[in-house]
């Protein structure tokens, strides 16, 4: 450990930009962008903070769920996922919106032992102290029981080479509740310690299977046609391409990652952990025993029919929720109150990303309209001026070949023909 290293995290947040900035050489325009850019909320929020990273923000439109309408805040560096959500959420609402039924919001706790010799024994301690357990689960945590929620039950999984997980169900309302469930999980956890069980951790799990978000939606096939292609074929195509993302992994992974394209980005709009929405929905995509596509599309008759189910530990409040004055912004646009209207909501607009990346791929192929973003991108990074940078795309749509020095190239023939 160098010597500036040494106690860093105990430096005001001038302090440590000073030693940042002369550590690793800054030069003025990079010193007065982190300076620009930290904020006190930033410095309360994590450790060691030197400036606050920031992402775009902008609004999916025409989302419709349970015949309610919705315009939805995503944070994202890509491109084309805003454009993808509101095309595929257009299609939708023609033909009466997504349908997400409110199901229930139960986050699980482990608490896991090892040594279990006999588990029928075991067994029949924890079916006699249930209640006492869950006693002891809520008054850990006393004001969540006080709203509504708490511990609800507990179920035992025996697992291999003599471990046994004491899964907790809890009911933390409108908050996410990590940090209810592990205070919980550590309450349980002591008491199995203190009659003689040997507890290898108390920790909640991101695989979220007690709150399952269903979703599903029904378009005619005619509303899916294009120039190129009746509606049809492409209804036919992305049912086939489903289908591959049930048998062959690694085109279930590209398929997930779509849909996760804009569940991640509602998530961190919304500020909730989208790094366990995310664990989980891989994790319960793997579940049969093989890594399988999320979503599932069909036809019958002329409807294309999709539907998804996906584990959605989401909140309302609570974390960087409240902290967060962006977030505030995005609950104002949203108008959602809770946390299972949320639910119904993430889950929808990742059936929407996932419906406009078949579409793409059954029709023009992904890189049509994602190589026109692209390109905005590419013109602001050599330097297009924001009146240069459509007329810059035009001329760049007529190339056969796109690259770094091809832009600059024709950001100077458009500053000359000007």
């Amino acid at each position: 450990m160098t010597d500036w290293q040494h106690g860093f995290y105990r430096r005001s947040l001038a302090e440590r930009q000073s030693i940042i900035e002369r550590t690793f050489d800054l030069n003025v325009q990079q010193r007065n962008l982190i300076d620009k850019k930290s904020d006190e909320i930033g410095n309360q929020m994590v450790e060691n903070y030197f400036t606050s990273y920031s992402l775009p923000e902008g609004l999916a439109l025409n989302l419709v769920v349970n015949q309610k309408k919705y315009s939805v805040p995503m944070v994202t560096e890509e491109p084309s996922v805003i454009a993808a959500a509101s095309n595929g959420s257009k299609i939708v609402a023609k033909n009466g919106g997504f349908l997400a039924p409110a199901q229930p919001h139960l986050m699980i706790g482990q608490v896991v032992i090892n040594q279990v010799e006999d588990y029928s024994a075991v067994k029949s301690w924890f079916t006699s102290n249930q209640a006492h357990l869950l006693e002891i689960a809520n008054a850990a945590h006393p004001s969540m029981k006080k709203r509504g929620g708490g511990a609800r039950n507990l179920r035992l999984r025996s697992l291999k080479d003599n471990y046994l997980s004491v899964d907790i169900s809890i009911d933390t309302v409108d908050s996410m509740g990590a940090n209810v469930v592990n205070t919980m999980c550590e309450a349980i956890g002591k008491e199995l310690s203190n009659v003689g069980m040997h507890v290898i951790t108390a920790i909640l799990s991101n695989l979220a299977t007690d709150s399952l978000q269903s979703v599903s939606c029904n378009i005619a096939t005619s509303d899916l046609a294009t120039d190129k292609k009746s509606g049809r074929e492409t209804a036919q195509s992305i049912a086939e391409l489903s289908h591959l993302a049930q048998i062959d992994p690694y085109r279930a992974a590209t398929h997930n990652k779509g849909i996760m394209n804009g569940i991640d980005a509602l998530m961190i709009a919304t500020g909730n952990d989208w790094r366990a929405v995310e664990s989980g929905a891989h994790a319960f995509a793997a579940m049969s025993g093989s890594y399988r596509g999320l979503s599932q599309w069909s036809i019958d008759k002329d409807i294309l029919h999709g539907e998804m189910t996906i584990p959605l530990p989401v909140g309302t409040v609570g974390g960087s929720i409240g902290i967060v004055p962006l977030v505030g912004v995005g609950k104002q646009i949203t108008k959602i109150d809770n946390a299972k209207e949320l639910s119904a909501v993430v889950a929808s607009i990742g059936l929407a990303q996932n419906l406009a990346a078949l579409k793409a791929l059954a029709t023009t192929g992904i890189q049509s309209g994602h190589m026109k973003l692209q390109y905005r991108s590419l013109a602001i990074e050599v330097g297009a001026q924001t009146n240069e940078v459509d007329d810059l795309i035009t001329r760049l749509q007529a190339l056969t070949r796109v690259d770094k020095q091809s832009v600059r190239q024709e950001l100077l023939k458009l500053r000359k023909d000007k």
